[in-house]
């Protein structure tokens, strides 16, 4: 187990102050992390970003503004999650290999009635990714577009169970909507979200997601990078956020926040 720190719980407020010391099986932790019951998909997304609101430092990647506090949440999250979904940037900038869950998290995993194995799946319009993920015993799902130009050869590789086409009303492009509807199907219905931003603001626009994990790092990186979120115009309209609890550790800051559904 890495070294890593307490937690403060700062929010809420009616609840009494304490503080969560890491501990191998992390039952506190979880017990925070599953205080809500939920029905059917239920989609959780993580992410980080700086002070002055960057999803990334000057290399590009989250790792350079992340840290322990962000890591000791980062593996409990996933191992609540049946699947992890991202988008074909974030694996090729983030260098995603098959995923595991840390040994001592796997008995609390179990009885969650999880899986034993932690599934990744990717979203790619054009199905290009990279060699280091596609030749593993454990290759990812993928989902992508009938129009994708390595469509065929993802299936010679991987097999069709593991490649899915995810079309929507948009021309060569990935419908939010069919991807959760072929994960359900799969079983997978504790989905977490790592991003992209452009994956995630897709999924927020098409009111998919139930609540944000979002860490604040504490730094200022200036420069042009991007937010957590990203498209090209404005939600419409702006998703109502209430916050479920705030941890903090070393000047780090841990949200959790339940994402208002137009359709609920």
């Amino acid at each position: 187990m890495p070294d890593l720190p307490a937690l403060d719980v700062l929010l809420p407020a009616d609840a009494p102050a304490r503080v969560l010391a890491p501990r191998p099986d992390e039952a506190e932790l979880i017990s925070l992390f599953t205080s809500d019951p939920t029905t059917g998909v239920h989609v959780r997304a993580n992410m980080v970003s700086t002070v002055d609101g960057a999803a990334t430092g000057a290399n590009r990647v989250s790792g350079s503004i992340n840290g322990p506090a962000d890591l000791r949440v980062f593996r409990v999250l996933r191992a609540l999650a049946d699947v992890v979904l991202v988008g074909a940037g974030t694996v090729r900038a983030e260098r995603y290999t098959p995923l595991a869950v840390p040994v001592e998290l796997r008995a609390a995993r179990a009885a969650l009635g999880r899986a034993d194995a932690l599934e990744l799946a990717v979203v790619t319009a054009s199905g290009d990714l990279p060699d280091s993920l596609l030749v593993t015993d454990r290759p990812p799902l993928v989902l992508t577009t009938a129009s994708a130009p390595s469509l065929d050869a993802l299936r010679s590789r991987l097999g069709a169970d593991r490649v899915v086409v995810a079309d929507g009303g948009v021309p060569g492009a990935v419908d939010p909507h069919a991807v959760l509807a072929a994960l359900a199907d799969r079983g997978f219905v504790h989905v977490l979200a790592e991003g992209g931003p452009t994956l995630l603001a897709q999924l927020v626009d098409a009111d998919l997601v139930d609540e944000l994990c979002l860490t604040w790092s504490p730094q200022l990186v200036g420069g042009p990078a991007g937010r957590v979120a990203h498209l090209p115009t404005w939600f419409a309209p702006a998703r109502a956020l209430t916050l479920a609890h705030l941890l903090h550790a070393d000047g780090v800051l841990l949200g959790r926040w339940r994402v208002a559904r137009l359709g609920a």
